[in-house]
């Protein structure tokens, strides 16, 4: 039986992987996603916005620094990678619906210690 700290995982491991293939059959139909940028809903609207991401970047890593399951749902903490010189420290909080797929993810930006968000751009105002 997959758990649902294995979903995200293979989410996050697609989505590095910029597979996506492999993260359709992850998501409900009804998904909706939203971030700091944009808010979607529907299974086709977030693999268009995920593919606009995919072609963004060239590379990405995702490091998961702390996963924690909940009823319903998983919250992640993680280092995004972005063509190797791009760091974002994200939060991301995923629903899963009675079948087993996800069903929301709720995107929330923060920043990583001075050294690290200094690099990334993350404590300008």
């Amino acid at each position: 039986m997959t758990t649902r700290l294995d979903l995200v995982h293979a989410y996050l491991a697609a989505y590095a992987g910029r597979d996506l293939a492999a993260i359709a059959p992850m998501l409900a139909e009804g998904v909706v996603l939203r971030d700091w940028k944009i808010r979607v809903v529907g299974k086709a609207a977030a693999l268009a916005e995920t593919r606009r991401h995919f072609d963004a970047a060239e590379q990405l890593r995702i490091d998961v620094l702390a996963a924690y399951e909940r009823e319903g749902g998983v919250a992640a903490e993680l280092r995004i990678i972005v063509d190797g010189r791009d760091t974002l420290f994200v939060v991301d909080v995923f629903d899963i619906d009675a079948d087993g797929r996800i069903s929301a993810i709720r995107a929330y930006i923060g920043r990583g210690d001075q050294e690290e968000g200094a690099a990334a751009g993350l404590n300008e105002r």
